[in-house]
This record gives structure tokens, sequence and C-alpha cells, in this order.
């Protein structure tokens, strides 16, 4: 947007959080909550210049959001709002245009809403509006009060702590998101005192200001009071994401997703799915995992930084991380797919089958009780039951490479580095330690021997039993 500077309030430690994080680094739907004011100023607002005051922690804050887009300043000592937006000075005092201050700790406010905002102060040409809220319970708020008769301009903003009564009892409350004019903001920020029950410089009392200089001062009233929940407990964190995940369900149901059962579904905003594909209960969706069209999840499946293709798969009780999985592959029940593995198209991962780091190759089959680590699998493989690929010494992990059309029977142990040609077989119960050539069987076994008479001959041995 031209013309606008983004100021995000982020230097709070968040006492109530009882927590070493500091607040705003509070996962939320697996991101931190800062992330979203971020997210809404730099890809739906796009603002000229975006400010992020910090103060606690403010280090590992950097560290985990290093967009250049964004120029971070520190509030060494916390004297309130109106100290931390003043530390901005530097940088924004002579910026030309509209000042949207919000913050760090109200994640579910829509970008629509702050649009709307910033074209209703520019078309009042107000120098300071203010982003209030209409709550059932206002606590913790700072209350609106508001001028007599039908106007009922703004006169002031009340801090709870600071509040009478009388004051308490109002339900308009001040979300702490403001728009202002450039020069107005930083005079009015100067002339603010510390006269109040926290001894701190109050943002709202720019408000005072700007009415003593005849200046104009509008409110705007946000549709919906949950867009700006103010985040400063745990309780008040999983009730916000439980919003947010409510939107998020609702997103893909919308797209053409189906969930059964949404309420026990776990999606962060930073998946992707497509239409026609069923989610089962008890599921989860982390990371930047992407899910093709038409598959079938769970239920009880976790999926985590993970690509699912089309007409996929993926049974009970089965856990992926970081992997690919190509078209019409079937994984589980009860698997397990650790990062860096890749399955070929239509490949089967069966039950209490573990694959690490492996590519597995288009219609491989391993269906039960297997372990493939570090290996390299060709197309149309069958890993019997009780297969495993031993690929570390105690030292160092080893490659194993199985090319197109081997056998591994049952109970087989496969030695790495190891290597089975094209079309090769592997007997039941065989320990393989040397390469096979293709086509050929392997055979790692002792000779079977059956002793005759054995049963008789140990009954007789036992003698009488009294």
């Amino acid at each position: 947007m031209e013309n606008l500077a983004v100021i995000i309030l982020a230097a709070g430690k968040g006492k109530r959080m009882r927590s070493g994080l500091v607040k705003v680094l509070h996962p939320l739907l697996g991101r931190p909550m800062l992330s979203f004011p971020l997210e809404i100023a730099l890809e739906g607002l796009q603002p000229e210049k975006t400010v992020v005051v910090i103060g606690h922690q403010a280090e590992q804050i950097r560290a985990c959001f290093p967009d250049p887009r964004i120029t971070f300043v520190e509030q060494k000592e916390q004297l309130g709002t109106g100290h931390a937006v003043s530390m901005t000075a530097p940088l924004l005092e002579d910026f030309k245009g509209t000042i949207l201050i919000l913050s760090g700790d109200t994640p579910l406010i829509h970008v629509q809403t702050l649009t709307e905002m910033v074209k209703h102060h520019r078309d009042a040409k107000a120098a300071l509006t203010l982003l209030t809220a209409l709550r059932e319970d206002p606590t913790g708020y700072g209350r609106v009060i508001r001028g007599k008769g039908a106007a009922g301009k703004v006169q002031k903003v009340v801090e709870e702590k600071d509040a009478t009564p009388r004051e308490r009892g109002i339900t308009e409350v001040n979300t702490g998101i403001y728009c202002a004019q450039t020069p107005f903001l930083f005079q009015a920020l100067g002339a603010l005192r510390a006269d109040n029950a926290q001894k701190e410089y109050y943002l709202p009392d720019i408000i005072e200001s700007a009415l003593r200089k005849k200046k104009k001062v509008e409110t705007f009233t946000a549709p919906d009071p949950v867009e700006v929940m103010g985040i400063n407990t745990r309780a008040e964190l999983v009730q916000a994401e439980g919003i947010m995940a409510e939107r998020v369900r609702r997103h893909w149901m919308t797209e053409g997703v189906t969930i059964q059962d949404p309420g026990s579904v776990y999606i962060e905003p930073s998946c992707r799915i497509g239409r026609d594909t069923v989610i089962y209960p008890n599921c989860y969706l982390r990371g930047e995992t992407v899910i093709g069209e038409g598959c079938r999840i769970g239920p009880q499946v976790e999926i985590v930084g993970s690509r699912i293709g089309n007409r996929v798969q993926i049974r009970f009780c089965t856990m992926i991380t970081e992997s690919l999985i190509a078209d019409d592959a079937i994984v589980g029940p009860f698997s397990h797919l650790r990062p860096q593995s890749q399955l070929g198209k239509g490949a089967k991962i069966g039950n209490f089958v573990e694959v690490k780091k492996s590519r597995i190759g288009p219609g491989t089959k391993a269906n039960h009780l297997a372990y493939i680590g570090d290996s390299e699998v060709g197309a149309g493989v069958n890993i019997g039951a009780g297969a495993i690929t031993c690929n570390y010494d105690g030292f160092h992990k080893h490659r194993t490479i199985i090319e197109d059309g081997v056998f591994v029977g049952s109970n087989t142990a496969l030695v790495a580095p190891i290597k089975l040609g094209k079309g090769s077989s592997v007997a039941a119960g065989s320990t393989v330690t040397k390469d096979v050539p293709p086509y050929a069987l392997a055979v790692s076994r002792a000779r079977q021997k059956s002793i005759k008479k054995w049963a008789m001959k140990k009954a007789k041995s036992k003698g009488p039993q009294g």
C-alpha cells in the first residue's frame, strides 16, 4: 500500500505466560505468534516500511524473522507502549504518509479490517484513528470514553487499572491498533507523561493530545471482536489457536476437501490440500505439507513437511516426516516414513514398516514388518516380512542398493554396504553380506537337519511322571 508504514509492537516479555520464552515467539498453529501480524503486514498490506519494536529476547526474534523487508528497533527499557513507538522516530519521523500501529500479540486480525480502517482514516483526513471493538466482557482492555450526545466523539482511553467503576462498565474497548499521520504522531509522543498507575508512557494518551490541538480523531469498529483478541495467557493462546484452526479447516472445506470430524483435525496454515481429498478423524498436518487431489488421509495420521501426490492412501496410525510420496502410493497402517524418504508411483509400504532416508521405486512393495534405511530400491521389488537393511556398523551409515525386480524373502538381513542385482532373489532367513549378481539366488543359512523319532526319545528320557 502506498504511503503506508507499519509498526508492530513486540517488545514485552509476557509475564502472564509464565514462560522462559518471550510471548510473541510462543507457537500458534506451529508458527510464532508474531508471524501472523507480520504476514498480514508484509503480504497483505505491503507497506513501504515495516518496523518491529523488540525488547526481551531480541536476538531470538531477529533470528526467527530474517526477512530483509523487516527493520528491527530495540526498546531496551520497557516504559510503555508510547515509549515503544517513540523508538521508531529515527526511522519514521520523516516518513510522508500514514503509520499503522499493530500489536505482536493480536494474531487474529483480518487484513480486510485493517485495509478498511486505513481507508476510513484517510477518507476522514484524521490525524489519528483507533480501532475499537464491542466486547461483552471488556476485562483487561482499555475503555473508550466518548462525549455526550448522538455523535459521541471519542475523548480518551482509560486503562483498566486507572478506570473508575463506572468506566469499567463500558463495553467499547481499545484494541491497541492505530492509524496516525506522521508529523502528529511523533509530536504527540514527545509530549507524553507517565503520571499513571503503571508509571508508563501510554500510547492511548495521544488521543487527548490530538483533541487539545483540535486535531481530528476517528474510530473504526472491528466487525468481529474475536479479530482483536489479545493474547496474554496460555489459556488465551489455546483459545486463539482454536479459532485459527477452525478458520483453516473451514477454508479447506470450502476448497473441496472433506474433513469428517473437523474438531479432531489439526492443520497448520502452511499446509496445502487438493480437492476431493478426505481427511479422517484425529489427523495432524504440519509444516510445509502439500497433499494432492483425491487422497485418503487417516484416521490418526501425522504428516510433517511432506509432499503427497494424487490418489495416495495414508492409512491408520501412520507417521510421515519430510518425505515425498508419488501418485497412487499406499502407506500404512502403522507405518513410519522418516526424513528423506521417497516413494515411487504405486509403491506400497504396509503395517509396521519403517523407511528412513531411502528411495523406493514405482510398484515396489514392503507390506509388513520391515526396515529400509539408507537404501536405493528399484521398481517392482518385493520386500518380505521381517526383512531389514543393516545400515549402521556402530560408527557409520552404509547404503543398500536393490535393483529392479528383486525378490527379498522373509526374515532376511542385508548387511550394508551391499548391492542386489536386477532380478535377483534372496532366500528367506538369509543374512547377506556380499553383493548378489543379477538374476542370482542368494542363500545364506544353516542346512536343515531332521532328527527322526526325537519326540519319542525325549519323552522316554524323562521317565515316568508321578
